[in-house]
Formats: structure tokens, sequence, C-alpha cells
């Protein structure tokens, strides 16, 4: 395991409807969710620029799926970036649920 591994973390940030990964103590990217009945709807993620090139993305991406499915959740990929995780990654493919105008909505009902 690399040092850069030991320093990293993705954790579950529910007050702010997100997953965030951090490099230390250096926020450096997250993916947020909106949680509808039995579903957790990805709808945007953001990796910092200088963190790029590392791999952190995937990692955030399934840990995220990971722990969603554990909680007994389904999975949305409104965001691209899940989404073209999912299409390389199909351990996830029994999880996931397309996505529909309704989970669009929900997703502007919360942000509004």
């Amino acid at each position: 395991m690399s040092e850069e591994d030991v320093a990293t973390a993705v954790l579950d940030a529910p007050a702010q409807h997100r997953f965030e990964v951090r490099v230390g103590a250096e926020l450096a990217g997250f993916t947020e969710y909106v949680d509808r009945d039995n579903q957790r709807i990805f709808f945007h993620t953001e990796i910092g620029e200088q963190y790029g090139g590392r791999g952190l993305a995937s990692r955030l991406i399934r840990d995220a799926l990971t722990e969603t499915v554990s909680r007994g959740k389904r999975i949305v990929p409104i965001c691209p970036v899940v989404a073209g995780f999912l299409e390389k990654h199909d351990d996830f493919a029994a999880d996931v649920d397309p996505v529909t105008p309704e989970a669009r909505q929900a997703v502007l009902d919360a942000r509004t």
C-alpha cells in the first residue's frame, strides 16, 4: 500500500448529501446524491484539478456505490462520471435503476 493510499479516505457526509474523498486533511473531491425512497440518485461529481490523474474519482465512486448498496439502496446514475464508472464496472449492474424523469425531478426539488 502506498503512502497516498494510507492518507486517502472516502467518507459519507450526509449533512451535505455527498461522499467526499480526502487526501490527508484536504478535500480532493466529492459526489453528490439525493435519497428518494430506496434509491440514491447520484447527480454531480467533482475532483479538484490538483488531484487529477490519481484515480481518486474511481475510488470515490466505487466506495460511494459500495456503501449505497450495503445500506440497501438502489443506484441511479444521473452524473456522467458515475454512469461512466458503471459502464466499465459491471459488478454493480444488479443494483442500478434507470434514470427517469421522476429521478431528475427529485434532484431539482432537492436543490431548490
